[in-house]
């Protein structure tokens, strides 16, 4: 029988007005995988938070044994010397620093205040192979992408003679072959001896390694699971306290005439101006439908959207955009959102959101006319109306004044979609809505697009996760390598039909696409 590396008690963590964590308990067996899953703001983050130091030892009531032995952590660096290490889901890595540099940042390969080089990239690139990444240790950590950058966080936390890796969504913005990737590493560090712990919303994917798994709601421990009583639904009944019989609300959709139209359209790369990025595509979205994209990472989905909106992207953009059947300038944001078109960015943290004003600031920044008389904010109307968004999306928090930067995933990605609404627009482009989402919050935001849909405004949603858009949209187009290959209403589309129209490649043209 494996013995206990890691068991919490009783841990209770209390912020101002919110009680975080409630008398929860944990037990990790060494060399094992666990994996911790719960809603957004059930406590998951914070409970790791208080085992690494991050919230040091009087911050919070309960106890750590570690090993046997009681710890008091007052900083990370603290549980780091016993081998407890935490990669959070902001990569916490350097962009202008070289891999090897990233690798040994604060751990520095040092004698008498001077850095060994040769010693620092030897032992980086020994590490780097441990995690499969083959990079050169000078490699500057902005010339290499998501899926790599979390391999070199990996090797970071190596450098520190691990035993215990916490990893909180280490998946949430890779490409379905680089998470496969690096579950198959998780799987050979457990081969190694080395136990994880990993907070994961992919249900799939915790079902995959996970050998135990505990839910956590509204800050208490629900239940463990053991290996042969993990299933989907078991852990959506602990996570929401209910069923989801259906993932996905129902919607019969009332689909009326073209509102949106692009033609031809056509960008090239910002920093490389002769590479064309998006190859003459022609879409349309009509009043009350819900329109996906598919593609694979890198298929220039998420450059379309943006170049769309206000030229956000690219250089030497041409084509044609239509509402109503009439051209419209949508040359900058602000005439696009005149026009009525609204962009959800995947990115709600950097573009998204100002996370460290309140709710209330956030939900009114893309409207500030609808709440101004003459120029001048009216605080109350502002007041009046973040209410009500606040209550239309369901957002959890203590008031409209709390920060956006201290609100969960989810909730932040609804004062996103709650600004957006309240600029009013007719077609609204969603970018991988549920990124690092529960299923609890999942359903919420699918109810949001139902609704809108059925109040006649057009929806594009692009989304990396094939069940979600067959779950969703009415049509589905399907990109790749800059260009629509594929085009199936989704009654008649399958994962098969979408990755076939993939591999096929080619731009086909619009009467054989749902072939």
């Amino acid at each position: 029988m494996a013995s206990t590396i890691l068991e919490m008690r009783d841990i209770t963590k209390t912020f101002p007005g919110v009680k975080a964590l409630s008398n929860v308990n944990l037990r990790v067996e060494e060399g094992e995988i666990h994996a911790i899953v719960g809603e957004n703001g059930a406590g998951k983050s914070t409970l790791m938070k208080v085992l690494s130091g991050v919230y040091p030892t009087g911050t919070y009531e309960g106890q750590i044994l570690y090993s046997g032995q009681e710890c008091h952590f007052r900083g990370i660096h603290d549980s780091e010397k016993l081998g407890i290490v935490i990669i959070h889901q902001e990569l916490a890595l350097v962009p202008m620093l070289s891999i090897a540099e990233n690798v040994f940042l604060g751990n520095e390969n040092a004698k008498a205040g001077v850095i060994d080089w040769e010693l620092t990239e030897s032992r980086t690139a020994a590490l780097l192979e441990k995690v499969g990444l083959r990079e050169d240790p000078r490699t500057l950590i902005t010339d290499i992408g998501t899926g790599k950058q979390q391999l070199v966080e990996i090797a970071k936390a190596l450098a520190k003679d691990v035993k215990l890796l916490i990893l909180d969504e280490p998946t949430a913005s890779l490409s379905e072959k680089d998470s496969q990737a690096l579950l198959d590493l998780l799987l050979e560090f457990k081969r190694q001896g080395i136990t994880s712990i990993l907070i994961s919303h992919k249900l799939n994917e915790v079902k995959r390694v996970a050998d135990r798994v505990t839910v956590i709601r509204d800050g208490r421990t629900i239940e463990t699971l053991d290996r042969d009583e993990i299933t989907e639904d078991r852990i959506i009944t602990s996570m929401v306290g209910r069923a989801l019989d259906d993932r996905y609300p129902p919607r019969e959709p009332k689909i009326g005439k073209v509102i949106f139209e692009v033609k031809n359209w056509s960008v090239y790369h910002p920093l490389h101006s002769d590479r064309q990025v998006i190859k003459g595509i022609d879409i349309e979205v009509r009043e009350g439908e819900v329109v996906g994209i598919a593609g694979l990472m890198g298929a220039g989905r998420t450059e379309f959207a943006m170049s769309l909106f206000g030229r956000s992207y690219g250089l030497n953009i041409t084509g044609e955009v239509l509402l109503d059947g009439r051209p419209v300038d949508v040359s900058t944001v602000g005439k696009a959102v005149e026009h009525g078109i609204a962009y959800v960015t995947e990115d709600r943290k950097t573009y998204g959101l100002n996370l460290i004003d309140h709710i209330k600031h956030n939900i009114s920044l893309a409207n500030l006319k609808g709440v101004s008389r003459h120029g001048v904010i009216d605080d109350l109307r502002e007041l009046d109306v973040a209410n009500d968004y606040c209550r239309k999306t369901s957002i959890r928090a203590s008031s409209v004044y709390q920060l956006t930067g201290n609100l969960s995933g989810g909730n932040q990605q609804k004062v996103v979609l709650s600004k957006w609404l309240f600029a009013n627009p007719r077609l609204l482009i969603l970018d991988e809505p549920t990124r690092g989402i529960d299923v609890g919050a999942k359903y919420e935001i699918y109810t949001i697009i139902a609704r809108l849909a059925a109040e006649g405004r057009a929806i594009i949603v692009i989304s990396s996760e094939m069940p979600e858009l067959l779950g969703i949209t009415d049509r589905i187009y399907v990109m790749n390598e800059g260009r629509m290959v594929g085009e199936m209403p989704t009654a008649e589309a399958s994962q098969e039909k979408i990755m076939r129209a993939i591999v096929r490649g080619e731009s086909i043209p619009r009467g054989e696409m749902a072939s």
